[in-house]
């Protein structure tokens, strides 16, 4: 049975992907390259059900990665949403709770809704 071994991974910048969602908030951290480093949902730190989707279960989650991502030397992040969501600005108050961490840029990647094709109209009988 062989063993693995966890790599020594160290990251100074970073990029904090945040999904909030009408259900759950998913938050991961990736590196310059875009790959994963650490991640999780609100269900990850004891939220289950209707909990999920408060603002303070995504404060609680973000202070919970953002400790994670201390200790492997983070010191600048940028923010990007995804979806529109309460747990916007509770994102930031755990950010700014724990104090190490400097802010680069926020950006809104939600897509535009488009309605699409105008449909058919029903033939009146």
């Amino acid at each position: 049975m062989a063993k693995w071994k966890k790599k020594d991974i160290k990251i100074s910048k970073g990029t904090l992907h945040v999904l909030t969602s009408e259900n759950n908030t998913i938050i991961t951290l990736t590196n310059e390259k875009w790959d994963k480093v650490i991640g999780g949902w609100t269900g990850l730190v004891g939220y289950k059900g209707a909990k999920q989707n408060t603002p303070y279960a995504a404060e609680v989650l973000t202070k919970h990665l953002m400790k994670q991502a201390e200790g492997l030397g983070l010191e600048e992040v940028g923010i990007i949403f995804r979806w529109p969501g309460m747990a916007r600005d509770w994102v930031f108050k755990g950010i700014n709770e724990l104090g190490n961490v400097t802010i680069l840029y926020i950006k809104e990647a939600t897509g535009i809704q488009f309605g699409g094709c105008k449909g058919y109209r029903p033939k009146r009988m």
